[in-house]
This record gives structure tokens, C-alpha cells and sequence, in this order.
């Protein structure tokens, strides 16, 4: 009798035990996502022209939810504003908010420095935005270079082109307010031929693909071929070099190209 009672007294227990388990799993609240609102009134106050307010130079130009810049290069930004930040771009980059009213916005850019604009009244500021096509670090046009050299009494003649292309190569710099920005730019194709009388010693196509195994994957998916000149003949055979740049940038590469008096290619890279 007493093995019974305890035997009922136990399964009680474990009974009670599973039914406060199960209740506090069912009462328990779920986690919930924060998802940041962006504010449709800040938005709203920012549409317009904005310039330094002590340079009175053109800052930028917000038009719904894309902000546009002055220059040529700097590629259209996608922005929201969220509590006190200006949030830009695919990436998210965020700059704090210190002031903002109708005719006043005041932010803090990637160093750290405020930048004071205000809304400009002045309709001559609407063609800061105004460009008849883009200006871009690359050639708009084939350009054709050539020339004949004499090596142990044999006439050559070498020839390179030059040959814009529809490449297009994204860089992220910052403007002069400190802002992050996209610009865009067009690759080249460098094409070099050898002649020796009318027998051709070699003929290609250059792209900067080429240098991929000497120059950094980084550096090389932000750059263009920007140029291929012709340094000399000697015993080694013919030697070019090509110039790989990040546009307006102060770095490069440079790459000597040797054409072999039969027609093979080395490749070595000459400084950075």
C-alpha cells in the first residue's frame, strides 16, 4: 500500500513538473526582430540643393531617395535617414546627424568633421548638375601610335592602338565634403603589333586580365589600362610598357612587355 501511494505520489510529481514545463514554453515570448524605420520627415526636409555654407560651394542634391552629385564621376547614391544618422549607399554607410531644419543640415563625415550646409535658394546652382555627357579618365577615341627602328641593320616597325571600351570599372573614393562615393570609369584595350618588313613578328590584344598574377586582385578590379608606350629595341627584342592606374588616384603599376625578335612575350612587373 505504501509502495502504491508513492508510486502515485511520484507520477504526480513528474506530471505537475511537465505541465509547468510545457506552459512556460508556451508562454514564453519570442524574440523579435528591431527593424530601424527611417524617417519620411527628415527625408522630406533634405529634397533640394545643398551647399557649403561658408564656401557656398555645391554639395549635393537630394531627389527622393537618390542623393546626386556635382561632379561628373561620383555615381548617383541611394540614402535614408534612420533616428540621427544619414545612411548612404548599398553598404550602409552611416554619418551622424548633428543639426537639421528646414534650411539647415549639419553632419559629421567619414574623419569625423562637421560639415555646416544649407539649402540653396539660388536657381544658378541647378546646372552644377547640368553635364553634357560623362567625363571619365579614359579615351573617348582609338589613338594610333607608330614608328620604325633600325637593330643590326634590320628595319622594324612597331605599332600600338589604343582602344576605349564599354568596361566598366567601379572605384569608391571620398569627395571633398569627406563622403563616401561610387565613380565610374571605362577600361582600355591596348592592341601592339611587330613588323618586320611585311612579316609579322607578333600581334595581340592587351588587357590588364594579363597582369593579374603580378598585381594585388584588389587594386587590379579598381583600376584601367591606361596606357602602352614603346621604350626601346635591343638584344632582348622589343620592349612596351603598360601603365595600370586606379583613376584619379596616385597609385600605379607599371609592366614591361618584351616582344622577342621570334615572337614570344615576358612579362615584368617594374614598380609599383
Amino acid at each position: 500500500m505504501k509502495r502504491t501511494l508513492l508510486s502515485y505520489g511520484l507520477l504526480a510529481g513528474i506530471l505537475l513538473v511537465a505541465a509547468c514545463s510545457k506552459k512556460s514554453e508556451t508562454t514564453q515570448p519570442e524574440a523579435k526582430t528591431v527593424v530601424e524605420k527611417e524617417s519620411r520627415e527628415a527625408k522630406a526636409m533634405l529634397q533640394g540643393i545643398w551647399v557649403d555654407d561658408e564656401t557656398d560651394e555645391v554639395s549635393f542634391r537630394a531627389v527622393g531617395d537618390t542623393i546626386y552629385y556635382p561632379d561628373t564621376i561620383s555615381q548617383p547614391s541611394y540614402f535614408k535617414i534612420v533616428r540621427d544618422s544619414l545612411v548612404l549607399g548599398a553598404v550602409a554607410t552611416k554619418y551622424p546627424i548633428v543639426k537639421q531644419l528646414e534650411h539647415v543640415f549639419w553632419f559629421r563625415n567619414q574623419n569625423g568633421d562637421l560639415l555646416k550646409l544649407r539649402k540653396s535658394d539660388d536657381p544658378i546652382h541647378v546646372f552644377a548638375f547640368v553635364h553634357d555627357k560623362p567625363k571619365v579618365m579614359t579615351y573617348t577615341e582609338v589613338v594610333k601610335t607608330d614608328s620604325v627602328v633600325f637593330y643590326n641593320g634590320e628595319r622594324y616597325h612597331w605599332y600600338i592602338a589604343i582602344n576605349p571600351t564599354k568596361y566598366k570599372v567601379h572605384t569608391s573614393s571620398y569627395n571633398d565634403d569627406g563622403v563616401e562615393v561610387d565613380n565610374v570609369y571605362y577600361d582600355n584595350i591596348m592592341h601592339v603589333s611587330v613588323f618586320s618588313g611585311a612579316r609579322k613578328l607578333f600581334s595581340t590584344d592587351f588587357r590588364k586580365q594579363l597582369y593579374a598574377s603580378k598585381i594585388p586582385q584588389q587594386f587590379l578590379s579598381q583600376s584601367v589600362l591606361s596606357n602602352m608606350e614603346f621604350t626601346g629595341v635591343d638584344a632582348k627584342g622589343f620592349h612596351f610598357v603598360a601603365t595600370i592606374c586606379i583613376p584619379d588616384g596616385a597609385s600605379c603599376y607599371k609592366a614591361e612587355n618584351i616582344v622577342s625578335f621570334s615572337g614570344e612575350l615576358t612579362t615584368t612587373l617594374l614598380e609599383y
